[in-house]
C-alpha cells in the first residue's frame, strides 16, 4: 500500500472541495424526492428495523423491487475497506491472520446493504489474494492443476492456505445472496421495455444490444463529455443486425480488454499486478449492472460506473507513471495530465449547475438525448411542479410523439388536460393509455408483466369520471379491474373505498379500507380513511379509535388531530374536551394559518364557559379569514350571553356585512335592538330583512308581529299574527298571542280608544304597499363548508354553537334562536351527543323563553 502525506491529501482534498462546493446550493432532485424526501424509512418514527426490510426507496424488498439505485458512494466506501482489511489477512510469515477476514465479511454485508454491487468486492480479493498476495500468474495456475491432477504433486501449503481463506469468503457471499433472494421472495425485479429496450428483443438484438452497451460504458469513463441523468428507453437505438458499425466498437472493446487481460495474468512484475488489481476493479462491480447475466431496469446507467471509474483511474495513473519516467515525454506527459485534470474539473463544476433543479437537469439531459421519452416526460413533471401547466403539457405531448406506445406519457397528458380543466382530452388520453395496457393471460400473472405504476390509468380515469354522479357505478368498475389485476393495489382500495363513501355504500368502503390495511397497516392515512368511515355508520367510539391508530403511526397527521378533536368535543363527554384542547393545540401548530382550528378552540373554550379565552380564539380565527360566518356569529352570541349585548353588535354588522344574508345574525340583532337600545325601527328592519328572504320564516315573522304590538299597532300586529299562524298552526303560543291582541282590541273599542298610535298610523300609511318578495332568492344553507380536504372526508369549519331550541322558539318573543348546529356544516358529518350540562343548560333557556312570554302575555293583556 502506498503512503499518502499529508500535503497530498491536503491538494485532494482542496480539489475535490473546489469542484463539488457549487453543488451545496442544489437542491433535491430526480432520486431525491422519493429516496430522500418522500421516503419513510427517514422519519424519526419509523423503527430501526424497517431499514433492513426495505430498500433504498423506503419500500418492502419483498414487492416487485430494482436491483439499482442504492447509494453507490456509501456501498463504495464499505467496498474499499472490506478491501482494505482483506489486504491485512496475511502475516509476515505468511500464516492467516483470521480477524481481517471476519472484519472483511461484515464489510462485504455492509457494502451489499448499501448497494447490491457490493458483494463483488469478494471477487476483488480474490483477485489480490491469487495474483498479488501469492504472486500467481495463469501459466502457473494451469501447472499446479496439472501436476496435481496428474499425481505428480500435493498442493503447495501457500496454496493450500489461499483456498481455505477463499472458502470462507465465498461461503460468506453464498450466504449473502441467499438472505437477498428470500428477502426479494425468489422472484426477479420486474422491468417494462421502456426501462429497457434491449431485455425484451429477441435474439440477436439482445445479445448484440447488451455487448454493444459495453464500448459505451467504457467511452462515458474515458470521454464523459456528454452526460444524461436518464439513459433508458430510446436513448441507444438497438442493434439489431451483425453488419450494424457499433459491432466494431464491441470488437474493439474486447480486443483491447483481452489485451490488457492477457499482460496482467502472464506476468508477476509489480505492472502487471497493477493492471490486474485494475481490470478487477473495472470489470467485477459492473457485472451486476451489465445486462449479461439478469436484466436491469436501465440502458445505461453513469452511476453503476463509480467503482469501475476508480480502476479506470488506477489504469491512468499508471499509464501516465510509465511515460512521465521516459526522459522525453516527461514534459509532455505532465503537461497532458495537467490539461486532463484541469478540463475534468471544469467539467465537473459546470455539470453541478446541471443538478440545481430537476428543470436545469432534465433540460440538460434533452441536449445530450432527444429520443427519450422519459426525458421529455420529466421536463413536463418540473415545469408540472411550477404550475405551469400549458407549457408543461407540450413536453408531454412530444414525449408521446417520440414513444407513442408510453403508457406514463399519456396518464401524464391526462392528468395534465385534468388541471387545465379540460375534462374530455383528459378521458381521450387516458383511454389510449388504458388501450395500451398488456392483455390479461389467462394462467400467468398480470403483476409480472406490467409496472406497477402504469395500472394508476384505472385510478385517474376512475377518478376523472366519477366527478360525473351518474357515472359513479363506472368509477367503481375501474377500481375493481385494477384490483383483479393486482389483488394487493393497495391504492385502488383506498380510492375505492372513497368512492363508496361517496355512494353511501359504508360496509362496502369499511371492506375496502381494512383491505388496504391488511396491505399497510403502517399507514396514517388509511386508518384516517377507516374512520370517517365509522363516523358515517354512526359510530363514533370505533371513530375514536382508529383516529387514535392514525395519530399513534403519525402524531402530527393533520386531519386526523382536527377530526379526532371534533369528535371529542362533539361527545359532549367533558372528560375529552382537555385531550380534544391539546389536540387543536397541536394542529394549530400544524396549521397556524387555518382559521378553523382556532375557531374549534373558542367552540371548546365556550363549552367550558371559559369566555376570555373563547373570545380570544375567535378574534384569531376572524383576523385569519376576515368574514369567517361562524366565528363572527359564534362571538356575538358568546357577548350575547355574556351581558356584553353592545359589543356583539359591531361583530353582528360585520357578519352581515359579509353574510347579509345571515338569518340567525339578524335574529340576534334585532333582538339586542329590540331590548336592549329600544330601536323598535332597527330591529322592524332586521326582521323585514329576514321575512324578504324567507316569507315563511316562523320566528323572524312572530317577532315582527311583536314590534308591531311594541309600536301599538294593534289590527296589524293582528293581521301579523294571523299570518304567522297560518305558517304554524301547531304553534299554541301564537295563537295565544293573536288572541291576546284580539282582546285587547276589543277592550279599547269597547273604551273609545284608538287602535293605533299616531307613530303606528304614520307607519303604516308608509308601508301601505309592502315590499315584494323576490322570486328565486336562493335560500342560504344555515351551516358553511370551509377548509374541505380532498381526503375521502375531509374536514371542514365548525358551524354556529349547538343550543337545542325552546319550545317557544323565541327568547322573550324577539331573541335569537340558537339551534343552529355546530355539525351541519361538518363535512364528514360527525355523530353529536349532549351532556348533561348541555341539557341543564337547555332547560336554563327553555325556562328563561317561557319566563319572557308570560311577560309578553301580560304586556299584551293591557296591564
Amino acid at each position: 500500500m502506498a503512503v499518502v502525506s499529508w500535503k497530498e491529501i491536503l491538494l485532494l482534498t482542496g480539489l475535490v472541495v473546489g469542484c463539488y462546493w457549487n453543488s451545496l446550493s442544489c437542491g433535491f432532485v430526480f432520486d431525491d424526492v422519493s429516496a430522500i424526501l418522500d421516503n419513510k424509512d427517514l422519519r424519526p418514527s419509523t423503527p430501526l428495523r424497517n431499514l433492513f426490510l426495505n430498500d433504498f426507496w423506503g419500500t418492502p424488498m419483498a414487492e416487485v423491487t430494482g436491483v439499482v439505485g442504492r447509494a453507490e458512494l456509501l456501498s463504495s466506501i464499505f467496498l474499499l475497506a472490506a478491501f482494505l482489511a482483506y489486504t491485512k489477512s496475511t502475516s509476515a510469515d505468511h500464516s492467516i491472520v483470521w480477524a481481517p477476514i471476519a472484519l472483511t465479511v461484515v464489510l462485504v454485508a455492509a457494502a451489499t446493504l448499501c448497494k447490491e454491487q457490493g458483494i463483488t468486492v469478494v471477487g476483488i480479493c480474490c483477485v489480490h489474494e491469487v495474483f498479488v498476495a501469492q504472486g500467481f500468474t495463469l501459466p502457473m495456475l494451469l501447472d499446479t492443476l496439472r501436476h496435481v491432477l496428474q499425481g505428480k504433486d500435493g498442493f503447495p501449503y501457500a496454496v493450500l492456505q489461499t483456498l481455505l481463506k477463499l472458502i470462507v469468503l465465498v461461503i460468506s457471499t453464498l450466504l449473502l445472496v441467499i438472505v437477498r433472494v428470500q428477502v426479494i421472495q425468489s422472484q426477479l425485479p420486474v422491468f417494462t421495455r421502456f426501462d429497457n429496450p434491449a431485455a425484451v428483443s429477441p435474439t440477436p438484438t439482445r445479445q448484440l444490444t447488451f455487448n454493444y452497451l459495453l464500448p459505451v460504458n467504457a467511452w462515458l469513463l474515458l470521454n464523459p463529455s456528454e452526460l444524461c441523468c436518464d439513459w433508458t428507453m430510446g436513448t441507444i437505438p438497438l442493434v439489431e443486425s451483425l453488419i450494424d458499425l457499433r459491432n466494431l466498437a464491441t470488437l474493439a472493446f474486447y480486443m483491447f480488454l483481452g489485451l490488457l487481460a492477457y499482460h496482467s495474468l502472464r506476468y508477476r512484475h509489480s505492472s502487471a499486478k497493477t493492471v490486474i488489481m485494475a481490470l478487477s476493479l473495472i470489470v467485477l462491480p459492473f457485472i451486476p449492472a451489465s445486462n449479461l447475466f439478469f436484466p436491469v431496469g436501465f440502458v445505461v446507467a453513469e452511476r453503476v460506473l463509480y467503482v469501475p471509474s476508480m480502476g479506470f483511474c488506477v489504469l491512468v495513473a499508471h499509464g501516465f507513471k510509465i511515460v512521465s519516467h521516459k526522459g522525453n515525454l516527461k514534459k509532455i506527459s505532465w503537461l497532458i495530465i495537467g490539461v486532463l485534470l484541469t478540463t475534468h474539473a471544469v467539467k465537473t463544476f459546470n455539470r453541478n449547475w446541471d443538478w440545481e433543479s430537476e428543470y436545469t437537469l432534465f433540460t440538460s439531459a434533452l441536449k445530450v438525448n432527444k429520443n427519450n421519452a422519459k426525458l421529455w416526460n420529466n421536463v413536463g413533471h418540473a415545469l408540472e411542479n411550477q404550475n405551469n401547466y400549458a407549457k408543461a403539457l407540450q413536453y408531454f405531448l412530444q414525449a408521446t410523439r417520440v414513444q407513442p406506445d408510453d403508457i406514463g406519457a399519456h396518464m401524464n397528458v391526462g392528468r395534465t388536460y385534468k388541471n387545465l380543466n379540460k375534462s374530455k382530452e383528459a378521458e381521450d388520453a387516458y383511454l389510449v393509455a388504458k388501450s395500451l395496457m398488456p392483455q390479461v393471460i389467462p394462467g400467468k400473472k398480470y403483476a409480472t408483466r406490467v409496472a406497477p405504476n402504469h395500472l394508476n390509468v384505472y385510478i385517474n380515469l376512475a377518478n376523472l369520471i366519477r366527478a360525473n354522479e351518474s357515472r359513479l357505478e363506472e368509477a367503481d368498475q375501474l377500481y375493481r379491474q385494477a384490483i383483479s389485476m393486482r389483488p394487493d393495489f393497495k391504492q385502488a382500495y383506498i380510492s375505492r373505498g372513497e368512492l363508496l363513501l361517496k355512494m353511501n355504500k359504508l360496509t362496502e368502503a369499511r371492506d375496502a379500507y381494512l383491505r388496504a390495511l391488511e396491505l399497510d397497516r403502517t399507514n396514517a392515512d388509511l386508518w384516517y380513511n377507516l374512520a370517517i368511515v365509522n363516523i358515517e355508520m354512526k359510530d363514533p367510539s370505533e371513530a375514536l379509535k382508529n383516529f387514535n391508530h392514525a395519530l399513534e403511526l403519525n402524531p402530527r397527521h393533520k386531519l386526523a388531530l382536527f377530526n379526532s378533536a371534533l369528535l371529542m368535543q362533539e361527545s359532549g363527554e367533558p372528560k375529552f374536551w382537555p385531550e380534544a384542547n391539546r389536540r387543536f393545540l397541536t394542529y394549530v401548530e400544524e396549521e397556524p394559518d387555518d382559521a378553523n382550528g382556532y375557531f374549534n378552540l373558542g367552540m371548546l373554550a365556550m363549552d367550558a364557559n371559559e369566555n376570555a379565552a373563547a373570545e380570544r380564539w375567535m378574534r384569531k380565527a376572524i383576523g385569519l379569514q376576515a368574514g369567517f360566518r361562524s366565528a363572527l356569529f359564534n362571538l356575538a352570541l358568546l357577548y350575547s350571553q355574556s351581558k356584553r349585548e353592545i359589543d356583539a353588535l359591531p361583530v353582528l354588522d360585520e357578519l352581515l356585512r359579509h353574510h347579509p344574508e345571515h338569518i340567525k345574525g339578524l335574529i340576534l340583532k334585532g333582538d339586542i335592538l329590540m331590548n336592549h337600545k329600544k330601536d323598535t325601527h332597527g330591529a322592524k328592519a332586521c326582521f323585514e330583512r329576514i321575512l324578504h328572504m324567507d316569507p315563511t320564516n316562523v320566528q323572524g315573522k312572530h317577532n315582527l308581529c311583536v314590534v308591531y304590538f311594541e309600536e301599538r299597532d294593534l289590527p296589524r300586529a293582528e293581521r301579523c299574527l294571523e299570518e304567522t299562524l297560518a305558517l304554524a298552526p301547531n304553534e299554541e303560543y301564537v295563537r295565544r298571542h293573536l288572541n291576546i291582541v284580539r282582546g285587547k282590541m276589543a277592550a279599547m273599542s269597547a273604551a273609545g280608544q284608538p287602535l293605533t298610535s299616531a307613530e303606528g298610523a304614520t307607519m303604516s300609511a308608509k308601508e301601505e304597499k309592502p315590499k315584494r318578495v323576490k322570486e328565486g332568492v336562493e335560500e342560504v344553507a344555515e351551516g358553511e363548508e370551509e377548509g374541505r380536504g380532498a381526503d375521502a372526508v375531509g374536514k371542514g369549519a365548525g358551524d354556529e354553537k349547538n343550543v337545542r331550541k325552546s319550545s317557544a322558539e323565541s327568547l322573550g318573543g324577539v331573541g335569537v334562536d340558537q339551534s343552529e348546529s355546530l355539525a351541519s356544516s361538518q363535512s364528514d358529518k360527525r355523530t353529536k351527543g349532549k351532556s348533561t350540562k348541555e341539557i341543564k343548560d337547555i332547560e336554563e333557556k327553555r325556562a328563561a323563553a317561557l319566563k319572557r312570554l308570560e311577560e309578553i302575555e301580560r304586556i299584551l293583556s293591557g296591564d
